[in-house]
């Protein structure tokens, strides 16, 4: 048997663990963050910018915003190591827990324990109540969307509205901003979006009351929150967890990035908080 010297043995130990170490060095000097796209693209790059340079200043590494154009994208970049923190709704957040088995919620604002969804619809429709809406033309926002399929779907059917029986067309817009203005322009009789979304527009005057009315609120449930892949190293998941936890609306350059976010402040959230949002997917067919 032919034994290698001892020097060509360290050479190839070291040779290796340059590359372990060139490896591990290399995945750390980039956090990659992503976003469901449930607004437009612009939006929501606007809405992250302030908060990547916050979270730069916090991690000591350079924070890239990548933009998807379907929420299942942020799954399978999670899934394939791709992306490292995702802005989830409930149920996107559910699919990547299942597809991975170890994606970590890491905190959601104070009113994501309690998130609602509106049903809107013209002032002159004559639709005031979810019954009203047999019979009628209605657009959900994306498939994958927890305040704008999912949970909105869920209410229906406790009400006795079964959308693919009652309605006489349905259409997914593919964002909230989107169902504000298919409604607000008369291209469906009605619609469901999340609330905030829905008082920023109104805020912003892309829509006013005169075009459109909300006729229905859900009851609360959990919604959205910052995830991360479960294999990061810990110390950094701890840095980003402590740097949400700490924005404070008191602080001016931290009131920019929370109202950014529509958000009061940020808290801790955890898996346990999202079992109801699998219970109503699973209960809708959309997770075996």
């Amino acid at each position: 048997m032919l034994i290698p010297s001892t020097s060509r043995t360290l050479k190839c130990i070291s040779a290796a663990f340059a590359v372990l170490l060139s490896s591990s060095v290399l995945a750390q000097t980039t956090l990659r963050v992503s976003a469901i796209p449930d607004e437009n693209p612009t939006e929501l790059l606007r809405k992250f910018t302030p908060l990547g340079q916050y979270l730069e200043s916090k991690i000591g590494m350079k924070v890239e915003f990548t933009p998807v154009t379907d929420y299942a994208a942020t799954v399978e970049g999670l899934a394939a190591k791709k992306i490292d923190l995702v802005w989830y709704g409930g149920f996107t957040f559910v699919q990547a827990r299942l597809k991975t088995g170890t994606a970590i919620p890491i905190a959601q604002r104070e009113e994501d324990e309690k998130f609602r969804s509106v049903f809107i619809t013209q002032p002159n429709s004559g639709i005031n109540s979810l019954k009203d809406l047999n019979g009628k033309t209605f657009t959900f926002g994306a498939p994958s969307s927890t305040s704008g399929s999912l949970m909105p779907r869920f209410f229906m059917m406790k009400e006795g509205i079964d959308p693919d029986k009652a309605l006489k067309r349905v259409a997914f817009s593919g964002a909230h901003d989107a169902t504000a203005l298919q409604v607000a322009g008369g291209k469906v009789d009605a619609g469901a979006l999340n609330i905030s979304v829905y008082e920023k527009m109104l805020a912003d005057k892309k829509i006013d009351v005169s075009q459109v009315k909300v006729f229905y609120t859900t009851p609360g449930y959990y919604d959205y929150n910052w995830t991360v892949r479960g294999d990061l190293d810990p110390a950094l998941i701890k840095k980003l967890t402590d740097a949400f936890l700490s924005l404070d609306a008191k602080n001016p350059e931290h009131k920019v990035i929370l109202d950014l976010q529509r958000a009061t402040r940020f808290i801790p959230t955890k898996v346990e908080n999202y079992k109801s949002i699998e219970d109503a997917a699973r209960s809708a067919g959309l997770l075996k």
